[in-house]
């Protein structure tokens, strides 16, 4: 390495390091622009409440939102729809569910991020990230059962949207450094089993449909930044 590039180096790990005497101790927390209710009717389908399990409240911060519903129409076909609002401890409130599908016994195959295109969405078009997962069942009296899910998620904050969990947190980092504000963000979840009846494309056609349709419901005028 020549002198004038370890100089260089030298320069930046100085500012890099000198950055962080200049992020604030205290930080607002803006708020999150998606409404914690969801309908209970989208269209032809009709939502019940679906359940927060004891082990997924205990490994949250106690001030994390839930709002879940299993949503039905009537022809054999479910998808559950659920928002998790962060709480003060950003860090312990939301989680990808690539960390957390895995210890519910579910393998993960396939990770794909998709822009669909959501009419009420920043540009009409929307960020998600797309899960295929699979996990056997073994009941006490017959053969092994393979189950297979589709899971789209996406982040919502103050003036962010993003389906990815690092850029979620490079935002956070920006937000404080250069705002002194923390967003508030939400995690929203719209998943579906593969069932017997239909198969993996027909599921991915009744998410998008549940996503286009659930959308304008709960997130309600998410500005651009700078707006």
């Amino acid at each position: 390495m020549t002198i004038s590039r370890l100089l260089i180096l030298q320069a930046l790990l100085a500012c890099g390091l000198g950055s962080v005497f200049y992020i604030p101790r205290q930080t607002a927390l803006q708020p999150c622009r998606v409404q914690m209710e969801l309908p209970d009717t989208l269209g032809g389908w009709f939502g019940s409440p679906g359940r927060v399990s004891d082990a997924e409240r205990a490994g949250l911060a106690p001030d994390t939102q839930f709002c879940r519903k299993v949503y039905d129409d009537g022809f054999g076909n479910q998808v559950l729809v659920s928002i998790v609002l962060s709480g003060h401890d950003l860090d312990n409130s939301i989680h990808r569910p690539e960390r957390c599908l895995p210890a519910q016994g579910w393998t993960l195959l396939d990770s794909t991020s998709l822009a669909l295109p959501v009419p009420k969405a920043p540009s009409g078009q929307l960020p998600v990230t797309r899960l295929f997962c699979t996990q056997e069942f073994s009941p006490a009296k017959g053969r092994v059962t393979t189950v297979n899910n589709l899971d789209y998620y996406w982040f919502v904050g103050y003036s962010d949207i993003t389906n990815s969990h690092f850029q979620r947190e490079f935002i956070d980092m920006k937000d404080r450094l250069f705002h002194g504000y923390n967003q508030h963000w939400a995690f929203v979840t719209v998943a579906a089993t593969i069932t017997n009846g239909r198969d993996e494309h027909q599921t991915d056609a009744i998410i998008q449909e549940l996503i286009e349709r659930v959308y304008p419901q709960i997130v309600k005028d998410v500005p651009t930044r700078g707006a």
